[in-house]
C-alpha cells in the first residue's frame, strides 16, 4: 500500500435512526390511544363514502334504468301436467318406485320426484331416458 498516501481515520459520528412511521402505523389504534394518553392533538376526518359502495354505483346508468323499468315477469318452463301424470302412470304400471326408476335411467331419485311434482325444468335427454325405461311415449302426440 505504499504510494497511496497517508491513511487517515474518519472520526465523524454516524447517526442511525429508525425510519419515520408510515401512514398506516400512524392510524393504528394502539398508536392513537398512546397519543391520546400523552395529550397529543389528534385529528379525525370522516370520509364521505367510507363504508359504502357509492363510488361503484354513483349514479343510475342507462342499463340500470332499463332494468328498473322492465316489467316482464320471467320464469323457467316447468314440466306440464300431462307429462308428470304420464310419468307417474307409466311408473305405477311397471310397479317401480321413484328410486328404482331413477337407478334405471342413471339419475338421482330427486330428479324423478321433481318431474312427478312438476317442479323440474324439462330436459329432453332425461325425458328420452324415461321413455326408454318405461316403454311409453311421453312427449309429442300420443
Amino acid at each position: 500500500m505504499a504510494g497511496i498516501g497517508p491513511l487517515t481515520q474518519d472520526w465523524e459520528p454516524v447517526v442511525i435512526r429508525k425510519k419515520a412511521p408510515s401512514a398506516a402505523t400512524k392510524k393504528d389504534e394502539k398508536v392513537v390511544n398512546a397519543a391520546r394518553r400523552a395529550g397529543a392533538e389528534i385529528e379525525s376526518v370522516k370520509k364521505s363514502n367510507a363504508g359504502t359502495n357509492k363510488a361503484a354505483s354513483s349514479g343510475t346508468t342507462l342499463n340500470t334504468r332499463k332494468l328498473d323499468e322492465e316489467t316482464e315477469n320471467l320464469a323457467h318452463e316447468r314440466v306440464p301436467t300431462e307429462l308428470k301424470k304420464a310419468i307417474m302412470q307409466a311408473r305405477m304400471d311397471k310397479k317401480l318406485t321413484q328410486a328404482q326408476l331413477a337407478q334405471m335411467i342413471n339419475e338421482k331419485p330427486q330428479i324423478i320426484q321433481e318431474y312427478e311434482s312438476g317442479k323440474a325444468i324439462p330436459n329432453q335427454q332425461i325425458i328420452g331416458k324415461l321413455e326408454r325405461a318405461l316403454g311409453t311415449k311421453l312427449r309429442g302426440k300420443k
